[in-house]
């Protein structure tokens, strides 16, 4: 901890240890992965190289077999016997034997190609038409398939016109009917005389003879190779599964068009592979070779292991660079810091003790320098501040006595100008407040007549309003009368009512036995059969009527409960009504009674305003003496304030002399005070503090 509080981090010999140490890590550790990527680059370059070459050397094996089967099929193709043996087989005209004999002809040629080298599954020769199927095969499985996927090869080596075909590897043959993969070359063996004789000559090669033509090459420890077509579909690899399906790792146009024999892909399982390839000249197939780039790229990760080494002896370089660098150049400048510090607090006693002769040791003889100069300055200027302070002291005395006699007389000679000045204020606010008096009676004046007609037109008002109040009393009563006889009509109507309800009450009865009469007469008629039906008729129009009445009654009797309720109701608002218009007419009353009071007020109100008049002109009158007077004092006040403020003016100007007299003895003295206290903050060598 006492290690760590000691470091000053801002310091310039830690900022040199930092900046040299982070220097020297930083190109340890770009120079160890530019080394460790470059060799990877460098590594998979030469890899890819040597890759590619082996690839073209396997490709020209394949070019060499694939010619050979396509110079064979262009002897077959000029091969008179062969021709000739063909047509002969398809004439008609010619006997069995003779045709046996050529069929036999034919297929021992076949039979010698098959037995001449041991790649080939088959060679066959099949007819142009799959409705009438001919073929001559070598020994071996002679099943033939006529569907549509062989009609499709049929049909592109047909398209080629005579030139070779090479079908990719298919897993049971040409017509499916082998147990082993194998690649197909078709060839269309033209005859221009008699096409009825071309045949499709088929060479069926075994897959596995590409196995061991290539079973040499070998990328990396764990790498593969592959025979690829146009559409990345795999002709041959190690695992026979794979045939026929597209191939994860192929070809495209940027690989194609970039013109690299080697480039990096993940396979299936995402790990990074190296990839080279080499186009056949036989056909557009391609054959490629990868392998894992781990197993290429193993030996430079020992370059890591080196680089971590390196790096390690790096730091500690640095450390040791860095430490020197602080003593050396740290160390010198923090003492040399905290000698300014102390000169800084006016120790100019300090020095440097710097036995080199470098820029450090040359800084440190200036720093001695540069403090004796400036403590042979401080001493001198020690000496003049103190004559400097005696002269200012003298001085100020002088100039003290000075400003107090000038302040003296500059004293009086302000107190009688103030006296004067006062005496002018006064006279011109005397003036002003006459001038404010008048100005204020004659609004006095003004509002006296105002409030005068005011008052006649509220009187006039009043009489008005008495009036009115008059007129409302007298119709309040009307409608008081009005409202009593409203009551008296309602009690009439609802007795009325009653009397209704007592007539309507009989005819229910007489209605209710007019009914009751009807059905008697009813049954009647109808026990007298035939002589009672005209009695019926009569008894049914009878009741009818009785029953219209009722309805009539009915009707009437609501209607007469409907006028007995709004009679009650219009009774039951006039008795509320009543006592408001009692309580209206006693507050007409009331106010009737005030406005007469008002009335007899303003009269009174307006002969006090009449005698307030009178007394406020005569006033007027007095306030226009008393500002004429006033005026002829200020005149005189003004001309005796002039000649004191010229004596006041010129003592005045005698006394503020004297203050900047004595505030410059004042100012100089503190100066004085100021450098004497300054330069005792220094403390200097004098002949006591000389070391022997």
């Amino acid at each position: 901890m006492k290690f760590w509080g000691r470091i000053q981090f801002k310091s310039v010999g830690m900022k040199l240890f930092f900046i040299i140490f982070g220097a020297i890590v930083l190109l340890s550790v770009v120079l160890g992965l530019s080394s460790y990527v470059m060799s990877k680059e460098i590594i998979r370059g030469q890899v890819g190289m040597a890759s590619s070459q082996a690839i073209e050397q396997a490709a020209d094996k394949l070019d060499f077999l694939f010619t050979q089967y396509e110079s064979i099929s262009r002897q077959l193709a000029v091969d008179q016997t062969l021709k000739s043996d063909l047509e002969i087989v398809n004439k008609e005209n010619v006997d069995t034997v003779t045709k046996n004999q050529a069929e036999s002809r034919i297929n021992k040629r076949l039979d010698s190609l098959r037995a001449s080298d041991d790649r080939l599954l088959a060679v066959r020769l099949v007819s142009k038409s799959m409705e009438d199927v001919k073929s001559y095969k070598s020994t071996g499985i002679a099943a033939i398939r006529t569907d549509e996927v062989v009609e499709g090869r049929v049909k592109s080596v047909l398209d080629a016109s005579g030139e070779p075909v090479w079908l990719p590897a298919l897993s049971k043959g040409f017509f499916d009917a082998y147990t082993e993969p194998t690649v197909t070359m078709g060839r269309l063996l033209r005859n221009m005389k008699n096409p009825d004789a071309e045949y499709i000559l088929l060479i069926e090669i075994k897959e596995r003879s590409l196995g061991s033509l290539l079973s040499n090459l070998k990328i990396g420890n764990s790498g593969e190779v592959r025979i690829l077509t146009a559409d990345n579909k795999i002709v041959h690899a190690p695992d026979v599964e794979l045939l026929e399906s597209e191939s994860f790792i192929g070809l495209d146009d940027s690989v194609l068009k970039s013109e690299q024999s080697s480039f990096s892909r993940e396979d299936e399982q995402g790990v990074k592979q190296l990839v080279v390839y080499q186009p056949l000249l036989t056909g557009d197939w391609r054959i490629i070779g990868y392998a894992p780039e781990s197993d290429f790229l193993s030996a430079a990760d020992k370059l890591i292991y080196v680089m971590l080494i390196v790096l390690l002896l790096a730091i500690i370089v640095a450390l040791l660079i860095g430490y020197s660098l602080v003593r050396m150049i740290g160390k010198p400048l923090e003492k040399l810091c905290r000698l300014m510090e102390e000169g800084e607090r006016g120790n100019l006693k300090v020095r440097a003790h710097f036995k080199g002769r470098d820029e450090i040791g040359r800084l440190g003889h200036s720093f001695n320098k540069m403090l004796e100069q400036i403590s042979l300055l401080v001493d001198r200027t020690n000496h003049s501040t103190l004559e400097l302070l005696t002269t200012a002291e003298n001085l100020a005395k002088a100039s003290k006595d000075t400003s107090q006699t000038a302040g003296e007389i500059s004293g009086a000679t302000l107190e009688i100008a103030k006296g004067a000045a006062s005496l002018a204020n006064e006279a011109e606010r005397g003036t002003e407040l006459v001038e404010d008096i008048g100005t204020q009676m004659n609004k006095v004046v003004e509002m006296n007549d105002t409030m005068n007609q005011s008052v006649e037109r509220v009187i006039e008002v009043s009489y008005q309003g008495k009036e009115y109040m008059e007129q409302l009393v007298s119709k309040t009563e009307a409608v008081t009368r009005m409202t009593g006889l409203i009551e008296e009509n309602s009690d009439k109507l609802s007795k009325s009512t009653y009397s209704i309800r007592n007539i309507l009450a009989p005819m229910v009865e007489m209605t209710k036995q007019t009914n009751i009469l009807s059905l008697n007469a009813s049954i009647e008629a109808a026990r007298a059969g035939a002589a009672g039906k005209g009695f019926m008729v009569i008894a049914e129009e009878i009741r009818k009527l009785a029953v219209q009445s009722n309805n009539s009654i009915q009707t009437v009797s609501m209607i007469t409960e409907e006028i007995q309720e709004a009679i009650q109701n219009t009774v039951n608002v006039l008795l509320s009504i009543s006592p408001m218009f009692d309580e209206q007419l006693n507050s007409v009353n009331e106010v009737s009674s005030i406005f007469q009071n008002v009335t007899g007020e303003m009269e009174n109100f307006v002969g006090d305003i009449q005698s307030s008049s009178t007394s406020v002109h005569e006033l007027l009158a007095s306030q226009v003496s008393l500002g004429e007077f006033i005026m002829n004092v200020s005149s005189v006040v003004q001309q005796s304030n002039a000649s004191t403020e010229e004596v006041a003016s010129m003592s005045s100007d005698q006394y503020k002399v004297s203050e900047e007299l004595v505030a410059l003895s004042n100012r100089l003295e503190e100066l004085a005070e100021s450098l004497n206290q300054s330069l005792n903050a220094f403390h200097i060598e004098t002949d006591k503090d000389v070391p022997a």
